[in-house]
């Protein structure tokens, strides 16, 4: 039973930073059904799940334990698997959902289109932008946008910097 109880407590945190996973909602119990497998659009169908969601929470509530989800299980069970006895149904309703957690089957991926992989490649960047970041792609923060006075004495960029000294 430790599996089930572990996946129903997956399924009830879903989507819900403040749940408990003492209690789900009808939608993480529909996510639930139709991702392990027990709703299959044929014998069980989105509304059976509703129904039998309504059927054993209380009256007025709007999740339910695991207790009333064990009793919705067997409710399903026999709907999904018609030929067997209800023991044998239900083991093998626990045996879809057990070890099972939830999906984010559908969620919006975030893509990188050819063309912001190329603006945001450091590498390619030249002039004055290329002075902002260091060999790896890593921004140099405020000393690659500031210039920095040099006091030496001589002109920007003279290539004999340094060589008075030497010659005289």
């Amino acid at each position: 039973m430790s599996g089930v109880e572990d996946a129903f407590h997956k399924f009830a945190v879903y989507g819900d930073t403040a749940a408990s996973g003492n209690e789900m909602t009808g939608k993480n119990f529909s996510k639930m059904c139709k991702e392990c497998g027990v709703m299959d659009g044929k014998a069980v169908t989105s509304t059976d799940v509703d129904i039998v969601f309504n059927k054993v929470k209380t009256k007025g509530a709007r999740t339910i334990t695991f207790a009333e989800f064990q009793q919705a299980m067997k409710e399903l069970c026999g709907k999904r698997f018609k030929g067997k006895s209800p023991e044998e149904a239900l083991q093998a309703v626990y045996g879809l959902i057990e070890g099972k957690e939830p999906g984010s089957a559908g969620t919006t991926k975030a893509t990188k289109v050819g063309g912001v992989e190329r603006l945001t490649d450091t590498s390619k960047y030249t002039g004055s932008h290329k002075e902002r970041f260091d060999e790896s792609g890593k921004g140099k923060g405020l000393a690659g946008r500031e210039d920095l006075t040099d006091n030496s004495g001589y002109v920007g960029a003279y290539k004999g910097a340094g060589t008075y000294d030497k010659t005289h």
